[in-house]
């Protein structure tokens, strides 16, 4: 059996380096190395300083890559399933761009013994360009959650946002977590205790597609022409699933035995149900919401699959079938907000002037209801902040403590950052400047625009204090523990207490205080990944700054080129049948916005609501790690105990809706035989094409997916035909209490 540490990371080849003793990337510190044994066998401790990295060739494939990636994900998130295209992908089809470039371009040099001099074309396409082409990458990838704001705003609540305001709300968000990044970077970035996990994986693909590869014996594939492969034969079936057969994305089989069963259909389904045996043979229905299963560590994946069957097969049906809170009268899943008699509720009659929550007309109209899911993903949200927390402290609050300390003195510093010393340093300064103009920027833009935004001035600067409280902290878990403890619930909850019945001030306020922050902990990761590969810090400066603006931009503009170009986006009622844009991430935003801003959580959870009982899952949530501790001081032996992360566990439901049961079953078994069965058994094949497959699929999947787009528009096209149904369970979202024609039900009474 593989001891507990081997699985807890199994994303780290663990081999030794053979480090070459002489040529330019030899340096005084080759004999040292960091203090973390995953870091120590991964980076190299050696720097060749004569590599270029701001070249030409770094700012046009990374503005390219960034502006690309940008629009792919903002594109595909307004989709029923939501593609979000990794780095990786972006890693991998980049670089035969840059050795095209670099044997294609001229050397001629321009402005030749002036200050100014450059070339097009400094040599052979090295490490250090692809390093900040990968930046450029994952500010790319990034959500831009301020484009769900005005989404929400324009599409949900029909209101007016001009296009200067988006944009100001969209950029400042980025720049506000660029500052806080730059001020906590000397914490986070430059002690050896922060290491930041995540990393390695980037570090370990880099150092593959640049290090000498040669045709493995037996016969093998090298790794681009796996990719090559891997990527051609993902670009060809993503024509099924994405327009000749679509019910590949969810094939729910008891739907197809039982018809006509209501009990069959919400079992089954894979879409509106618990997925009990649902399948998807969809790469975009499977990596919607989860990531790429083949990049997860096995232990975690099998806190996620704990988490999804604890879920959705015990709490969620007892909840349901023992009709707590009335859930019956509901669908099972669903994002929908209802009456007490489980009609969709009315939003725009109880919004009043100003866009102003109504009273006398929320009186009228009576509470507001969720389904089993939704109310307790928000139970769950709940329970994993605090059990965040315990975990952190009672697992890692010892050696937090000591890592903490040797953080802010210094006392521990890293040789990755000793050799980046040689590199000319950002000023602290710049990033202060930023932070409060910035902050500054905001308040002027929300008090001139307050009609648009709602927010108040005093509530821009809570936000920000509380980004900036929260940076370090979080900052410290996530660079030790991979574990980013989940604050949104914690913003929604003290706005919505303090300035209640204003939906746009609600998400503002979220925002800027967790959406910043959590821009911040990108950022700083990426900080981290430019010291492991000795990126010139203002190289990487420039490179963020730049990225983050083409990112926000991009993301902004192709969310509202898609709202005034697709008719009735978003609207599923208006929607015709089986059309992939139904934004089912900005319909949680904006359900979101209604229960915590127009509403107020104290009408919903608190001593006015229906659901003040889920609170509850506070003390719960705070309970689940000390009991997991206990386990592990009664039984130290075993160590598998330890590796319940009940952050992980509790958190695994966190995203459904608007994910579903389908976007979780293929992942489960998919992570299973990467992570356990490759990884055990066939570990050479899984080091070396494991990652490699999941960029190609990534890949494969976008490009066919945008061909598609292109040949048949916008507008969905009806097949017609049995196989174009996807997940084939229209009964699934329906209740099963009496009295009530259902709607999308013909012929049953409920």
């Amino acid at each position: 059996m593989k001891s507990a540490q081997e699985i807890s990371a199994p994303l780290i080849q663990k081999e030794a380096e053979q480090r070459d003793a002489s040529g330019s990337g030899t340096s005084q510190y080759e004999e040292e190395n960091s203090p973390i044994e995953q870091v120590a066998l991964t980076v190299p401790v050696t720097d060749d300083g004569t590599l270029p990295a701001a070249t030409f060739r770094m700012w046009t494939l990374g503005t390219l890559v960034c502006a690309l990636l940008s629009f792919l994900n903002q594109f595909f998130f307004f989709r029923r399933e939501p593609l979000s295209i990794t780095s990786i992908s972006a890693q991998i089809a980049v670089a035969p761009l840059g050795h095209l470039m670099a044997a294609t371009l001229t050397e001629r040099v321009f402005l030749k013994g002036q200050r100014w001099e450059f070339t097009l074309n400094p040599g052979p396409f090295n490490v250090k360009e692809h390093v900040l082409i990968t930046i450029f990458a994952n500010a790319g990838l990034a959500d831009v959650h301020p484009t769900h704001v005005v989404t929400a705003v324009k599409v949900f609540y029909k209101q007016n946002m001009t296009f200067f305001v988006a944009v100001v709300v969209v950029v400042t968000t980025q720049v506000l977590g660029f500052g806080l990044a730059g001020i906590c970077r000397r914490f986070l970035v430059e002690p050896a205790a922060m290491w930041w996990p995540q990393n390695l994986v980037q570090v370990s693909l880099l150092r593959a597609l640049h290090e000498k590869e040669e045709r493995p014996k037996g016969g093998g594939l090298t790794r681009n022409r796996f990719f090559l492969i891997a990527f051609t034969c993902s670009f060809a079936y993503y024509v099924f699933p994405g327009y000749l057969f679509p019910m590949l994305t969810s094939f729910s089989w008891l739907c197809w035995i039982f018809p006509n069963s209501i009990l069959a259909h919400q079992l089954g389904s894979g879409l509106h149900g618990l997925g009990i045996g649902a399948l998807g043979f969809d790469w975009s229905s499977i990596s919607s919401y989860l990531g790429s299963p083949l990049a997860s560590p096995w232990f975690a994946t099998a806190n996620v699959a704990l988490g999804f069957m604890l879920m959705t097969y015990v709490i969620a049906p007892v909840a349901y079938w023992l009709n707590m809170f009335n859930f019956k009268t509901f669908p099972i899943f669903s994002d929908g907000l209802f009456t007490s008699t489980g009609q969709n509720y009315n939003i725009t009659s109880i919004i009043g002037d100003n866009f102003h929550i109504d009273f006398q007309a929320y009186d009228r109209e009576g509470p507001l209801y969720l389904s089993t899911f939704l109310a307790l993903t928000y139970a769950l949200s709940f329970a994993c902040v605090t059990a965040s927390v315990v975990h952190v402290l009672v697992f890692h609050g010892r050696e937090l403590w000591q890592q903490s300390k040797s953080a802010f003195k210094e006392k521990q510093m890293d040789v990755h950052t000793k050799l980046m010393r040689k590199y000319e340093q950002v000023p602290e300064w710049w990033f202060s400047c930023i932070l409060l103009l910035n902050i500054t920027a905001t308040v002027l833009v929300c008090e001139y625009c307050k009609d648009q935004l709602q927010l108040p001035w005093w509530g821009v600067l809570i936000a920000c204090g509380l980004a900036l409280f929260f940076t370090l902290p979080i900052g410290v878990i996530t660079a030790t523990t991979n574990q980013t403890p989940a604050l949104r619930v914690i913003t929604d909850y003290i706005i919505g207490y303090i300035y209640p019945g204003y939906p746009v001030a609600n998400m503002c306020f979220k925002v800027y205080g967790f959406v910043s922050m959590k821009q911040a902990i990108a950022f700083l990761q990426d900080f981290k990944l430019g010291y492991y590969m000795k990126i010139p810090p203002r190289s990487m400066f420039m490179a963020q700054v730049v990225g983050a603006l083409v990112s926000a931009l991009v993301h902004l503009v192709t969310a509202w080129w898609l709202m005034d170009t697709i008719p009735n986006i978003c609207d599923r009622a208006l929607l015709p049948p089986g059309s992939p844009w139904t934004c089912p991430r900005d319909h949680v935003f904006y359900d979101s916005s209604v229960v915590w801003g127009l509403i107020g959580p104290q009408r919903i959870f608190g001593d006015l609501g229906h659901y003040s009982a889920i609170n509850w899952f506070f003390l719960g949530g705070a309970i689940a790690p000390l009991l997991v501790f206990l386990l592990h001081k009664a039984f130290p032996d075993q160590h598998w105990i330890r590796l319940i992360t009940m952050p992980v566990l509790l958190g695994a439901t966190i995203t459904m809706p608007p994910a579903t049961a389908v976007n979780y079953t293929s992942w489960i078994i998919i992570g299973f035989a990467s992570g356990f069965v490759a990884y055990r058994y066939y570990r050479g094949w899984w080091g070396r094409h494991n990652y490699v497959l999941s960029g190609a699929l990534d890949a494969g999947l976008a490009f066919m997916a945008v061909l598609l787009y292109l040949c048949l528009g916008m507008q969905h096209v009806d097949l017609s035909w049995w196989g174009s149904d996807p997940d084939g369970c229209p009964l699934a979202s329906c209740p099963t209490a009496d009295g009530i024609i259902v709607k999308g039900c013909p012929g049953y009474i409920r």
